[in-house]
């Protein structure tokens, strides 16, 4: 792999020259930059890109931390920060956290390290203090600390847009699934339910269940065999309102005849199961769009208008509600 001094030597100009010429600082001669382009494109020359930062404090890549790759939200809201990232010009660097705090904090070293321009999380865990000080930092889906500028989805209001459509759907016993505790978006979507619940007279149980399909399935399974009577499930993802259709379809019970679900989240995979969910759809795209420019504001030294954004959340009804009963 050719480097710097092969491409100076190659035309026959000095290192200093070159490096003037990559980072687009200083003067350089029309025969020298000629040379230049000639030495890089015969040599297949690529520049350190780590190396220009540490020259120029510029970088074009920016760090994306997630916690969990195999819940379909996270790829979907991944792909709006890259699409944003990309038409910016930076470049996203994808690491996956597996909902641990001390490989969250490994990534955050790392990415420091790579000299990226900033970093966008999303995070189970709160921090008392901000854990990246030298470089902008964007909190997505949900916040961790006051001091960081934070996009996330209206939870409270979302929970009460589900579990009143199910009551007005004509359900009278709920399940509410509701997220891992210490996930904010959880406390806050328990929060609308119980709000939206309140006076109206409905049979309300309440169970956690962790964002996977596999694991959603088994709880609700168990749960719905020793309580037969309920009719209906509010979950708070599409992923866990999923793996209780499956625990509906191996107990009998129709969809939604004999059991109304609602999720949330809006991922794509719920308008491609039978039957089609209905859900609580966030704004995953604007939710990665924001957070990227929120970002890219901060890099290049611009005041944010605002360092905390609610997106508001709609309800798309689909085949797990009954759309002709109204209370």
């Amino acid at each position: 792999m050719a480097t710097i001094s092969d491409v100076a030597k190659y035309a026959n100009v000095s290192v200093s020259t070159v490096s003037r010429y990559l980072n687009g600082k200083g003067y350089v001669g029309e025969k020298s930059r000629k040379a230049i382009e000639h030495a890089i494109q015969d040599l297949n020359y690529v520049p350190n890109e780590v190396a220009r930062s540490l020259s120029t404090r510029q970088s074009d890549l920016i760090g994306l931390i997630i916690p969990d790759i195999k819940n379909p939200f996270f790829p979907e809201l991944a792909r709006a920060v890259e699409d944003t990232a990309f038409k910016y010009g930076y470049t996203v660097i994808l690491c996956n956290s597996d909902e641990q705090l001390e490989k969250e904090r490994h990534y955050m070293q790392a990415l420091t390290k790579k000299y990226v321009a900033g970093i966008i999380i999303t995070s189970l865990f709160q921090y008392e203090s901000n854990p990246i000080s030298n470089i902008p930092v964007v909190a997505l889906d949900r916040p961790i600390n006051m001091d960081i500028p934070t996009v996330t989805t209206n939870n409270i209001e979302g929970a009460k847009i589900g579990a009143n459509h199910l009551i007005d759907c004509g359900a009278t016993k709920l399940l509410y699934m509701k997220g891992p505790v210490n996930i904010t978006s959880s406390e806050e979507r328990l929060e609308g339910y119980l709000q939206a619940i309140q006076g109206k007279g409905i049979e309300s149980h309440l169970i956690e269940s962790p964002f996977e399909f596999d694991a959603a399935e088994a709880i609700a399974f168990e749960y719905l065999q020793k309580n037969p009577s309920i009719n209906g499930i509010f979950a708070s993802s599409d992923a866990s309102a999923i793996g209780a259709m499956k625990a509906a379809l191996r107990l009998n019970k129709k969809v939604p005849e004999d059991l109304q679900i609602v999720g949330f989240d809006g991922i794509q995979i719920g308008n491609v199961v039978t039957p089609t969910l209905t859900t609580v759809a966030q704004n995953i795209y604007e939710l990665g769009e924001t957070a990227t420019e929120m970002l890219i504001q901060q890099i290049e030294g611009k005041t944010l208008p605002c360092t905390s954004v609610h997106i508001n959340p709609q309800l798309i009804e689909r085949d797990t509600t009954k759309k002709e009963h109204k209370r």
